[in-house]
C-alpha cells in the first residue's frame, strides 16, 4: 500500500511541477523566478537520479519508464516558458523606434531589476516606473534616490522627456515606502473632525507626504482613496483590495472634502494626486486582484452618491484618475471600466467634462490579466485611457507592450484617439501641473 502511494504521489508531483515550469512567467508564480527556478530544476534533476538510481527503468512493464520520462519534462516545461518571455522581449526591445516610443508614452511599470528598467526607459518605451515596498526594503532611502536619479540622467542624455515617477502612499495599511517615509494614519482618521480642521489636517497630510516623495524624486501618488465606504457583509476573499480599511467615509462630500484637501497638500510640493478607484470599490465585494466584479447600480444613484467624490475633487484640483477593473453593468456590462470607451470617453470625458490624465489600475490584477489581456490593452487606448499601469509584475510589460505593438501593426490602434491621449500627456502631465493647482486656489468643498 505504502508503494502504490508513493508511486501516485510521484505522478502528482510530477504534474503538479510540471505546470509551475510551464507557467514560470504567470504573476500568481512571481516568487518562483530567480533562486525558484533552480529549485524547481533541482527537484526535477535529484527526482529522476532517484528514480534511476532505485531501479524505475529495469522493472517490468512500461510505468516506471514512462515515470522517469515525465518527471524529465519540468525543464522542457520551462524552457518552453522562457522562449515565449524571451520572444516577447526581444521583439519590444527590438522596437527601437519613433512609434514604439509613441505607444511607449502610454506605460508606467513597477519593477525590481535596475538594469531590467533602465533598459526600456532609456529607449523610451515607458512613460514612467511605479517604485513600491520591494525598491526600498532592506536598503535605504538614499539607494532609491539614486536609482530614480540616474533613471531621469539616462531620459535626458536620451533626449527624452523626464519619467512619471509613481507610488502609492495612501496611509494607513497602505504606505509603501514606509517606514523609510513617514507613517500616517488613513485618511478616513479625519472625517469625524470639524470641517475645517480636517481640512487643514488633510492638507498637512498630503504636504508630509509630497515633500518626502518628492525628495526621493516622485512625481505622482496613487492617493486619495474616494471610494465610498459602505456597510455590508466583509469578503472572506478579499484579501487586497480591503476597501473598508482605506475608504475615507459614507459620506460624499466629506470624502470630497478632505481628499481635495489632501491633494492641494501634494501639489504643494510638486507631486501630482490620483483620484482612486473609479467608478468606486464601496459596493464592490469581489476584489479585482483576483476576480471579475461588476457594479449593478443604477446610473442615477451612482451619480447621486458614488461619483460625487470624483467630480468634486476631480474638478477643484489637477488630479489624475485612476480607473478600475469593475464593470459598471448599465453601460458596459461586458467591459470593465478600465478598458471601455462607454465609461472612459462618454461618460467621463464627454457627459462630465474631464480632460485630465486618466491611469489604469494594474493590469496584472486577476481581472483584466486572466481575461483577455491583449484586448483590454488595445481597449484601453482606443476608448481614451492615457497611461496603462503594469505595477505588481513589472515583467508582464514586454507582453502587453508587444500586444500594444502588434496591434498598432495591424491598424487595430484609433491614431485619432492616441494623438488626443498624446496632447494631454503633453499638456496635462499631473507630476508637471502639480505646483500649478495650489496656484489656481480653487474654492473648497462645501458641506
Amino acid at each position: 500500500m505504502m508503494r502504490r502511494i508513493g508511486i501516485v504521489s510521484l505522478w502528482l508531483s510530477a504534474g503538479f511541477l510540471i505546470f509551475l515550469c510551464a507557467n514560470l512567467y504567470d504573476p500568481y508564480l512571481i516568487v518562483l523566478r530567480g533562486q525558484g527556478k533552480f529549485v524547481l530544476l533541482a527537484v526535477s534533476f535529484m527526482t529522476v537520479g532517484l528514480l534511476v538510481l532505485f531501479g524505475a527503468l529495469r522493472r517490468k512493464g512500461i510505468g516506471g519508464k514512462l515515470l522517469v520520462l515525465i518527471w524529465c519534462l519540468p525543464p522542457l516545461a520551462m524552457l518552453s516558458a522562457e522562449l515565449v518571455f524571451q520572444q516577447h522581449k526581444q521583439a519590444v526591445l527590438r522596437a527601437d523606434n519613433p512609434q514604439a516610443r509613441e505607444l511607449g508614452r502610454h506605460f508606467v511599470v513597477g519593477y525590481t531589476s535596475f538594469d531590467e528598467i533602465s533598459a526600456i526607459a532609456a529607449k523610451g518605451l515607458i512613460a514612467g516606473v511605479y517604485v513600491t515596498r520591494h525598491n526600498i526594503r532592506g536598503t535605504s532611502a538614499d539607494l532609491l534616490r539614486s536609482d530614480i536619479a540616474r533613471l531621469q540622467a539616462m531620459r535626458r542624455a536620451a533626449g527624452l522627456p523626464p519619467l512619471i515617477v509613481a507610488a502609492d502612499q495612501e496611509g494607513g495599511i497602505v504606505s509603501h515606502l514606509s517606514p523609510q517615509l513617514t507613517s500616517l494614519p488613513a485618511l478616513s482618521s479625519l472625517s469625524k473632525l470639524p470641517p475645517e480642521k480636517r481640512r487643514k489636517i488633510a492638507e498637512d497630510f498630503g504636504e508630509i507626504h509630497g515633500s518626502e516623495l518628492a525628495s526621493l524624486g516622485v512625481t505622482l501618488n496613487f492617493a486619495p482613496v474616494v471610494d465610498l465606504l459602505r456597510d455590508g457583509p466583509r469578503n472572506r476573499f478579499d484579501f487586497n483590495s480591503l476597501i473598508s480599511r482605506r475608504a475615507i467615509s459614507e459620506s460624499p462630500d466629506v470624502v470630497a472634502d478632505i481628499a481635495t484637501a489632501y491633494a492641494h497638500g501634494l501639489a504643494a510640493s510638486g507631486v501630482g494626486a490620483t483620484v482612486k478607484h473609479f467608478p468606486g470599490l464601496g459596493r464592490v465585494r469581489d476584489d479585482t486582484h483576483h476576480f471579475r466584479a461588476s457594479l449593478d447600480t443604477p446610473l442615477d444613484e451612482l451619480e447621486s452618491s458614488d461619483w460625487i467624490p470624483f467630480r468634486k475633487a476631480l474638478a477643484q484640483s489637477n488630479a489624475a484618475l485612476m480607473i478600475g477593473h469593475v464593470a459598471v453593468t448599465a453601460l458596459d456590462a461586458q467591459r470593465a471600466a478600465s478598458h471601455s470607451k462607454r465609461v472612459v470617453t462618454d461618460l467621463v470625458r464627454d457627459k462630465w467634462g474631464y480632460q485630465g490624465i486618466i491611469i489604469t489600475d494594474d493590469l496584472v490584477m486577476g481581472a483584466i490579466y486572466q481575461n483577455g489581456l491583449c484586448n483590454a490593452v488595445v481597449e484601453a487606448l482606443n476608448g481614451g485611457v492615457d497611461l496603462l499601469l503594469v505595477a505588481y509584475d513589472g515583467l508582464q510589460f514586454y507582453r502587453i507592450f508587444d500586444c500594444a505593438r502588434t496591434a498598432f501593426a495591424q491598424g487595430q490602434l484609433d491614431q485619432a484617439m492616441l494623438e488626443k491621449s498624446a496632447a494631454r500627456l503633453d499638456d496635462r502631465r499631473p507630476d508637471r501641473l502639480a505646483g500649478a493647482a495650489t496656484s489656481q486656489a480653487s474654492p473648497r468643498v462645501a458641506d
